[in-house]
Parts: C-alpha cells; structure tokens; sequence
C-alpha cells in the first residue's frame, strides 16, 4: 500500500548552493507513486520513517532529466506573447492554460530570441535535505484518485479522476 507522506526539504545544487526550500511553510505532502514528486526523491523517500531526517542524492537521469538540445529553439521577438523589456534568464509561460510548457530566455541576437524549454533544473544532480513530518498508508479513495486527502483537496489539472 502506498503512504501518504508530508516533509521539509532544504533542495541544493551540486555546488551546495540553496535552490528551494519549505522551511518556514508548510510541509510538502504526496502519495507514494503517484508523480506528485520527481522519480528519484519518491524513491529515495519510501523507506524513511516519519520523524527521520535524511540527505538524498538524486542523479539529474531520476529527476528532470538531461538537458535536450531539441528544446531551444529561436524566435522573432515580435512572435513572443510578452510585452515589453526582455533579458535573458526572464521566464514566460508560452500559453494561457497552466500546463503550457514554460521557457527560459537564453539568448536575445538582434529581433531573435533564443528560447530553452528544458526545465532549468535538467541536468543538474539534486540533494534533498529532508525531514520527514508524516507517513501514513494511504486510503484505498487516495490510491483511486492518485492524490491525498478527498476530492476536494485536488486542484484544476491535478491528474487525478474527480
């Protein structure tokens, strides 16, 4: 039976340099398995028992994977559905609907910008410092769903089937 788990997390880069964490929020909560969390920490995390403080290496292969050239790609500025100053680094969401892939700008060459849709973290080793809050066996209405907690804890384009 999967588990339902909640935890902090302290995320940092190869260099050891902080990219993310929960403290001081609230803790993260998933169902084992149900790609709530990226492969290699879901993995990492299933034999660690709540209260249990653990650093997990996860190789960038289990997590977002290795960075695809196929996904940089150049266009006009004018082509762009943003307004305004652009630098590179600057984000943008390429559609209206929260599944629309997000890409980063990597380059501006003239009226061409370069744009890379791999996720900013692909190719980079992860290590999660992480403080297991909670883990529970999950109810059979969660395993169903894909998600913890009731129908009304899933969000628009959660994945689950409510």
């Amino acid at each position: 039976m999967p588990r339902v788990v909640s935890f902090h997390y302290t995320l940092r880069d190869p260099s050891g340099r902080v990219l993310d964490s929960s403290a001081g929020g609230q803790p993260v909560t998933y169902l084992e398995g149900a790609g709530m969390i990226i492969d290699g920490l879901d993995q990492r995390l299933r034999a660690v028992a709540s209260g249990a403080k653990e650093r997990v290496q996860v190789p960038f292969a289990e997590a977002y994977g290795a960075r695809d050239p196929e996904q940089m790609q150049r266009v006009l500025r004018t082509d762009l559905p943003v307004e305004g100053e652009l630098s590179i680094g600057d984000q943008f969401q390429t559609g209206p609907h929260r599944t629309d892939p997000v890409v980063t700008i990597a380059a501006i060459e003239g009226e061409e910008v370069l744009l890379d849709a791999n996720h900013p973290l692909a190719g980079v080793d992860l290590t999660f410092d992480v403080e297991v809050v909670t883990a529970r066996d999950a109810t059979p209405e969660e395993v169903a769903q894909g998600s913890p907690g009731g129908k009304e804890n899933c969000g628009e384009g959660c994945g689950c089937a409510h």
